[in-house]
């Protein structure tokens, strides 16, 4: 029998520990590999203070969900149930699908999949109260421009990101990377935390990747930092995130 053949590219993903299935599987159905660079990983915040924020924020008029993180924390420390003329608001597509499969009906999310998208949404422009179910580090862009609208925030933070050092085995599988590769750049707080952490060999070949951008901000963040084949994808979900990273790759510098 014939060796399988290597992956044509490859997705760098910074995902969370543990949570780089569904981009492994996104990548594979367009012939890529996966390489995870994982910073963080996810940890529920299931403290009483913290159940407290959380039935506090339930009980806004309009409730906004940052992730699907978030919404799988709040889940797993009580069940979700919309009241009559509740508004239930999610980041993007992935967030407003977690919360269906909590049993919320009805949710609206923006096409534009950002905190900029959110905040054109009707529902936030003459909220007077807005519960906010996010990580400690989630969207502080949202709730500064609701404050500054006068709106009041009731924030739970229901997880939080603890930051990791990168394995060594992920960090020498970069540096030796030959093929074609692609960030799917989807946090700024990531890329931040993972930098710092690459030898020069790693560092030069992820600053010689693509980028695959969640958003038009990210996108800009990137090109400052000197990335140069920038596609955006409109979305954080792994499927647009692939799609965008198989454009870039086929773009010329």
């Amino acid at each position: 029998m014939s060796a399988p053949r290597p992956p044509a590219w490859y997705l760098i993903s910074l995902r969370a520990q543990a949570d780089h299935s569904a981009p492994r599987r996104a990548a594979a159905r367009h012939g890529g590999g996966l390489l995870p660079l994982s910073p963080w990983r996810i940890r529920l915040r299931d403290d009483a203070a913290s159940r407290q924020a959380l039935e506090v924020a339930l009980d806004a008029p309009v409730l906004v969900f940052t992730s699907p993180a978030a919404v799988r924390a709040a889940v797993a420390l009580r069940t979700l149930s919309a009241a009559p003329a509740q508004q239930w608001l999610a980041v993007g597509a992935g967030t407003a699908a977690a919360l269906r499969r909590a049993g919320i009906g009805r949710v609206q999310a923006p096409s534009r999949m950002d905190s900029e998208g959110l905040l054109a949404l009707p529902a936030l422009a003459g909220a007077t109260r807005v519960g906010l179910v996010t990580a400690p580090e989630g969207r502080g862009l949202l709730a500064a421009t609701l404050a500054d609208r006068g709106t009041r925030v009731d924030r739970a933070d229901v997880y939080q990101r603890e930051p990791l050092p990168l394995t060594a085995p992920a960090v020498a599988r970069l540096a030796a990377l030959q093929a074609p590769a692609c960030l799917a750049l989807s946090s700024e707080l990531a890329l931040r935390l993972v930098l710092p952490q690459l030898p020069p060999p790693a560092l030069r070949v992820l600053q010689g990747a693509a980028v695959a951008a969640a958003s038009p901000r990210l996108a800009g963040f990137a090109r400052e930092l000197g990335w140069q084949r920038v596609v955006v994808a409109g979305s954080p979900r792994p499927a647009a995130l692939v799609r965008a990273a198989v454009e870039a790759l086929s773009t010329k510098v």
